[in-house]
């Protein structure tokens, strides 16, 4: 087989797998009342699986996945974009923006001193910090294209945010209605402690139905503007990322970092923004936004796909325990942040 093919065969094999473990959402939610698995994690598990199978992949297969896991990773940010809108700050979840903010600042601060104390590496950290405050996969995906991470260390922020939103999103209804928390105190908490916007959804759908309120929708309400949250994020990051450039000698010493911000900006973050412009002067239609989300969401399993395809469990176990104990740690600190500003602004929030 000629090299082409095998390139191309890795590619085929991930869409394969993207498309696979995308379909696998609606089975969890036919089966478990709500999805279980997000599609990029059961992506990256079944192609994990199947590289820990396959005795060894020569450089044109591996060519292919690299391909899926840096092509599909920006095509699927782009479209993110365009789910976004900065007009939801001003929305029905502004009241949470003190506390999300304050978690982002938390979220990154925990994670990049508890890593460095513990040894995990200042990308997996800075991934598991925005993946935690922000909104797990998606977030972790974004950042890992600006900081440059290696395909390890987004497969371990992915295992390390994956087992604690898990964990968030079965017990935290039940953790609140036990508490006595009002409907707003739960949106609250919810929208800004539980990672994936999958994992909200289905945390706030136990929920209604505990409360016979199939109509409430508060904490997605508050996760949208968390999530829109990201475009700030992944701009401050890229001037994050400028200003080590300069200061490392990457850059001319005569360059300002607006210069280099300018030759380093990632063209997919000007696209992701340009998109979440689009669709704040409301260029999509709810049909077009149905099809973005579909497609971002297709597009990051394919890409995680490729990633897991350069990942041995072995490597997991003896590297990847340090980045789930950041990860605890970090989500542990996020959502006791959430909880007590529940308790002390009880009256600010209704």
């Amino acid at each position: 087989m000629s090299s082409e093919k095998k390139k191309w065969g890795a590619i085929i094999l991930c869409l394969v797998i993207g498309y696979l473990a995308t379909k696998s959402t609606d089975l969890q939610s036919s089966l478990f009342g709500r999805v279980v698995m997000g599609g990029p994690m059961v992506a990256l598990l079944i192609s994990m699986i199947v590289c820990n199978i396959i005795p060894s992949m020569d450089k044109d297969f591996k060519a292919g996945t690299t391909f899926s896991s840096k092509k599909f990773l920006n095509w699927g940010i782009i479209l993110t974009g365009g789910t976004l809108s900065f007009a939801s700050i001003m929305g029905t979840g502004v009241k949470a923006l003190p506390l999300i903010i304050f978690n982002i600042l938390l979220s990154f601060t925990v994670a990049l001193l508890i890593g460095k104390k513990i040894g995990v590496s200042k990308n997996t950290s800075v991934l598991v910090g925005g993946g935690t405050c922000i909104c797990g996969g998606t977030a972790i995906a974004t950042l890992s294209r600006i900081i440059k991470a290696a395909d390890a260390e987004i497969a371990f922020a992915m295992a390390a945010i994956f087992l604690f939103d898990t964990i968030s999103a079965f017990s935290y209804p039940y953790i609140m209605t036990g508490l006595g928390f009002t409907d707003n105190q739960f949106a609250f908490v919810a929208g800004t402690a539980i990672n994936d916007t999958s994992s909200v959804a289905g945390a706030q759908a136990t929920f209604q139905a505990m409360i016979g309120n199939p109509d409430f929708n508060g904490a997605l309400n508050v996760k949208l503007v968390r999530t829109t949250m990201l475009i700030f994020v992944a701009i401050v990051w890229t001037v994050l990322m400028a200003r080590d450039a300069k200061k490392n000698g990457e850059a001319a010493a005569s360059d300002s970092i607006f210069s280099v911000v300018q030759k380093t900006f990632p063209m997919f973050i000007l696209w992701f923004v340009v998109m979440a412009g689009l669709n704040t002067v409301g260029a999509f239609s709810p049909v077009g936004l149905s099809i973005l989300k579909k497609m971002s969401k297709f597009l990051f399993a394919s890409a995680l796909a490729g990633v897991g395809f350069k990942i041995k469990f072995s490597e997991v176990f003896s590297k990847g325990l340090k980045p789930i104990a950041l990860g605890g740690i970090t989500w542990a600190c996020v959502a006791a942040s959430s909880f007590l500003f529940a308790f002390l602004f009880a009256g600010y929030i209704g």
